[in-house]
């Protein structure tokens, strides 16, 4: 087959379509940007996603932070650490260090009640929620480097917890769940209100990628019957809107969601994306389930890369990516970020050697 572009080969294979290799794609911590800058690898200046040709590319245009308005507040800092309040009533420790998750500290948000009194009046479609112009140009480099290019941001999910923090969240899905049935609604609402606004401005994307993490180790969040009853209405609908433009769905989601997907595919999902190994997910018997309805980007473990041991990262590859081509429908990734103690000659060397086995005939 004569070799396609990075646009052709995404869009064939999430339509399980001939291509002539797998895909490739990446995400990065910004650490490991500066210390493969440290090291001389690559330009202070320089796009990771460019200097190593991958299939697709992202943006995340759009503000969901309840309070446009708001300017953070430091409460505390020291040489490590800096507390902050945001525009959502969250209190968050920052890791100053380096880049990770932050630790979710206190929220004003713990009850419907105070989801009425303080987000619900100011959480309102706004023009300003939306970057134009950032979008506009990273659409134009996406199309200039004729890579797959996708709108991200995170759905309903993603959306909730940072107003009220997981624990008030969930304890919401079973204690007042009319309060989680209106978040949804809300947050499905906003997100295809924003989308609809800028895709007549600016032009659609290829497709239509959204970060909701839904699980931790080997558990799901929530029960397969509680997604059905609060999150899949918002999901549905905000799939149903990206299918009504012509553009897939693609889901990314840490954690163990394996028991989610049947209602995630019902819902209109048409790519999962990580398939988190060291959470319990298995991307072999993922594509062995469920390989025929969508398809797969990930589920590399990315701890086969840690300790720059290239024989482990063959041994990796080589187990799954024979398995998760089978068919089509398949992109090579990692099952998480590239962190920084992943040299950029190990990473080089898994991209290279990972299309090497994902070559069709």
């Amino acid at each position: 087959m004569t070799p396609l572009s990075g646009k052709e080969r995404i869009s064939r294979l999430l339509k399980h379509q001939p291509v002539d290799r797998i895909g490739l794609f990446e995400h990065f911590w910004g650490d490991t940007h500066k210390a493969w800058v440290a090291a001389g690898n690559i330009r202070p200046d320089e796009d990771l996603n460019a200097h190593f040709n991958h299939d697709m590319n992202t943006c995340w245009p759009t503000n969901m932070v309840a309070d446009l308005d708001f300017q953070k507040v430091t409460l505390e800092e020291d040489a490590e650490s800096c507390l902050q309040k945001d525009g959502n009533g969250a209190i968050l420790r920052l890791n100053k260090m380096h880049d990770g998750t932050p630790e979710h500290v206190d929220f004003s948000v713990k009850t419907y009640a105070d989801w009425k009194r303080l987000i619900a009046p100011i959480l309102k479609f706004d023009r300003r929620r939306i970057n134009f112009q950032g979008y506009r140009e990273a659409r134009a480099r996406a199309a200039q480097r004729q890579q797959f290019f996708c709108w991200s941001g995170v759905n309903v999910f993603e959306l909730m917890h940072p107003v009220c923090g997981h624990e008030n969240m969930l304890v919401g899905m079973a204690l007042e769940p009319e309060w989680i049935r209106e978040m949804v609604e809300t947050y499905s609402d906003l997100v295809v209100q924003m989308q609809e606004l800028l895709f007549a401005e600016e032009g659609k994307p290829d497709g239509i990628w959204y970060y909701e993490d839904m699980g931790f180790k080997e558990r799901p969040f929530m029960s397969p019957e509680m997604y059905r009853e609060l999150v899949m209405p918002g999901h549905r609908k905000t799939f149903d809107y990206a299918h009504r433009q012509g553009l897939p769905v693609i889901v990314h989601s840490c954690g163990f969601v394996e028991p989610l997907l049947p209602d995630l595919i019902a819902a209109g999902m048409d790519a999962l994306q990580v398939m988190e190994v060291k959470a319990g997910m298995d991307s072999r018997r993922i594509k062995r389930e469920f390989g025929d309805r969508i398809a797969l980007i990930g589920g590399i473990d990315v701890r086969c890369l840690y300790g720059n041991d290239l024989a482990a990262v063959d041994r990796e590859l080589e187990k799954r990516v024979p398995v998760l081509m089978q068919g089509s429908g398949y992109v090579l990734h990692s099952d998480h970020s590239i962190p920084a103690n992943v040299t950029y000659e190990t990473y080089s060397y898994f991209i290279r050697r990972g299309l090497e086995l994902g070559r069709y005939p």
